[in-house]
């Protein structure tokens, strides 16, 4: 049951990164004529509906003090944090190299559980984490002109992420993944109305934008739910990998659809982060696998 239950988890996986792909794919679409709040504020009014429809179907809302888990609240402010500098990065890098820098994300997760939640991290995972930030600096390369405000941007992006996703395995197991999403999706939408005269005021908005982030919201709720089934499904450290098809999907709707080639940098770098990233995996999987080896060999 558990290999299926890993095949399930590694397949959740990979559909929630073509998703966000497809998402950031749409926004790249609409950033030469919408400001960053207006994406928002469209985008995420569209996966509120979508999102809050499924929820009072499936009989996921709950009592508004259930958000009162702080928890929660932290999710949700990171997530505001990394999405507005996500979006904002994308109107000024190629979509490879925005989300070659976020494949580091596995890995500043890692950072975040042994920094604040005090998980044992052994001299190695240290090292594949310094070796991927090695990996980010190529992608970024320092001193060249791909050495930008968007760059900067996507690392911001990265922290906050981390933030997020460390804060979602601390969330009440009571609450259902739907109704995080939908929380999620409706604050995000509050802040990017309020941002719309901050970033320049309201554009003229075409139906072919409209439907493009709507395409955009469908995406990104079925990357949400994914994701977050992902991450309760099979061992963290056999699906977490399957994160890093997400830049297989950025360089391929790059290429087709925004003709956005990958650069040697990019490509190098991605490649020292992967790695690094696959061999912390790697070591956690060891470790847990010796921890369960111990603990049976103590019981019996």
């Amino acid at each position: 049951a558990m290999a299926n239950d890993n095949l399930k988890g590694a397949f959740l996986m990979s559909f929630a990164m073509a998703g966000f792909t497809v998402n950031d794919a749409m926004v790249k679409l609409v950033a030469p004529h919408l400001n960053t709040g207006q994406i928002m504020f469209i985008r995420g009014a569209l996966t509120s509906v979508l999102i809050f429809a499924v929820a009072w179907r499936m009989g996921a809302l709950r009592p508004l003090k259930v958000l009162a888990d702080r928890y929660l609240l932290l999710r949700t402010c990171s997530e505001i944090v990394a999405s507005i500098t996500y979006v904002s990065a994308l109107r000024m890098l190629p979509l490879p190299n925005a989300a070659a820098i976020l494949q580091a994300l596995p890995l500043a997760v890692t950072m975040g559980a042994a920094l604040f939640f005090a998980e044992p991290v052994g001299w190695r995972r240290w090292g594949a984490i310094l070796v991927g930030l090695l990996g980010v600096f190529v992608i970024i390369r320092p001193g060249a002109e791909g050495f930008t405000i968007g760059s900067l941007l996507v690392v911001c992006s990265v922290i906050a992420a981390a933030t997020r996703d460390l804060a979602t395995r601390r969330i009440h197991s009571d609450i259902p993944s739907l109704l995080i999403s939908a929380v999620t999706a409706l604050v995000i939408t509050l802040f990017g109305g309020l941002m719309i005269v901050p970033f320049g005021g309201w554009q003229p908005v075409s139906g072919t934008d409209v439907a493009t982030l709507g395409l955009g919201a469908f995406a990104l709720f079925a990357g949400y739910q994914t994701v977050i089934m992902a991450m309760r499904t099979g061992d963290i450290s056999f699906t977490a990998p399957f994160r890093y098809t997400g830049l297989v999907w950025s360089i391929l709707l790059g290429i087709f659809m925004l003709a956005e080639f990958p650069d040697a940098w990019m490509l190098t770098g991605s490649a020292i982060v992967i790695s690094a990233g696959l061999y912390a995996f790697y070591r956690e999987s060891r470790k847990a696998r010796m921890l369960d080896a111990g603990t049976t060999m103590t019981s019996s």
